[in-house]
């Protein structure tokens, strides 16, 4: 009776050993370079901002950070590249929003599941706002409005292309004020917004980094801000809630996702040192000349956030009828 105990005591160990010797897999993380495919094309915002927090990376665990743009497809290509990915932290995608939450709704296939990326950190958030050609004739959001409906049709929006946050900010805020404005696509911010210092179109829901110089240099004027509350660079601009378009809020952010089934470790490794990066004194006052608020959170955090932010493009997607082949 003993002897059998014994052995099946033995037996048990055995089992149990190979799950007591399994190895953290973020012990020795990154042994080796890691590569981040940003999105959009070379000097976007995506890549500044990742490009900042990836020199502070490669400090922080000791390794090269390689920064590799891909853009195209509204971001799909590099949510592609690192969804199909090997899932060791070694490949990772820095992106804004729409490859991991609006692309979804927007294409009839993707050849990846956003929702499965997995989060990592937001390294930044951008407050939006209302940017009208500085002779547009409305001065406020309340001329605008009347303007807007007084013209159906007449008012023309630009984007950075279809699909993007100021595609779907312009078709959501069109909706709310009731009145239909024509998109005009572009490919990219410079060309949009260089048509609208031109004259060329009326309006953009844009960036504050973007928008910021071109209403200080009277090139253009900002009506209002797309935020919960004014913005401290913006004291005197209302938000465009306040001036009457109930409910409107837009902003973007960047964030960096890994592939399917990375291990746990790893991203909560990844994300401390995001977060550490992100309260540096020389990080912050980059952003603060950027005009980009920093981002930082757990994981979950940027799951929960994704998943709001899915939610709620869809429906203005389904809203507007747009899609995209």
């Amino acid at each position: 009776m003993l002897i059998q105990r014994l052995v099946l005591l033995a037996a048990l160990c055995a089992l149990a050993s190979p799950a007591l010797a399994q190895p953290d897999p973020a012990a020795d993380y990154p042994n080796h370079p890691v590569r981040i495919i940003v999105s959009t094309s070379a000097g976007g915002g995506v890549d500044t901002v990742t490009r900042i927090i990836g020199a502070a990376l490669q400090e922080k665990l000791g390794q090269p950070f390689v920064i590799e743009d891909r853009g195209g497809g509204g971001g799909n290509i590099a949510a592609e590249a690192v969804y199909t990915a090997d899932p060791d932290g070694y490949t990772l995608l820095a992106s804004q929003p729409s490859p991991i939450t609006s692309n979804i709704a927007l294409y009839k296939k993707l050849n990846f599941d956003p929702a499965a990326l997995e989060s990592v950190a937001v390294l930044s958030k951008i407050p939006n706002l209302l940017l009208v050609r500085q002779d547009f004739p409305a001065k406020t959001v309340a001329e605008f409005i009347v303007y807007a409906k007084a013209h159906p049709g007449g008012v023309t929006f630009a984007s950075q292309g279809p699909g993007t946050t100021s595609h779907l900010s312009g078709e959501q805020f069109s909706q709310l004020l009731g009145a239909r404005m024509v998109h005009v696509p572009y490919r990219g911010t410079g060309p949009a917004l260089n048509d609208l210092i031109g004259g060329q179109v009326d309006c953009m829901i844009t960036e504050l980094a973007t928008a910021y110089k071109l209403h200080t240099g009277g090139k253009a004027r900002i009506l209002a801000v797309a935020t919960e509350r004014r913005l401290d660079d913006l004291p005197d601009i209302p938000t465009v809630i306040e001036a009457g378009v109930p409910g409107f809020l837009s902003d973007t952010w960047n964030a960096i996702s890994a592939p399917p089934k990375t291990p746990a470790a790893i991203i909560a490794k990844l994300n401390r040192a995001v977060n550490a990066t992100l309260d540096e004194p020389e990080v912050k006052e980059r952003y603060r000349q950027l005009h980009l608020l920093p981002g930082g959170g757990s994981p979950a955090d940027m799951a929960q956030l994704k998943k709001e932010e899915t939610e709620r493009w869809t429906r203005v997607i389904r809203d507007a009828g747009i899609e995209q082949q």
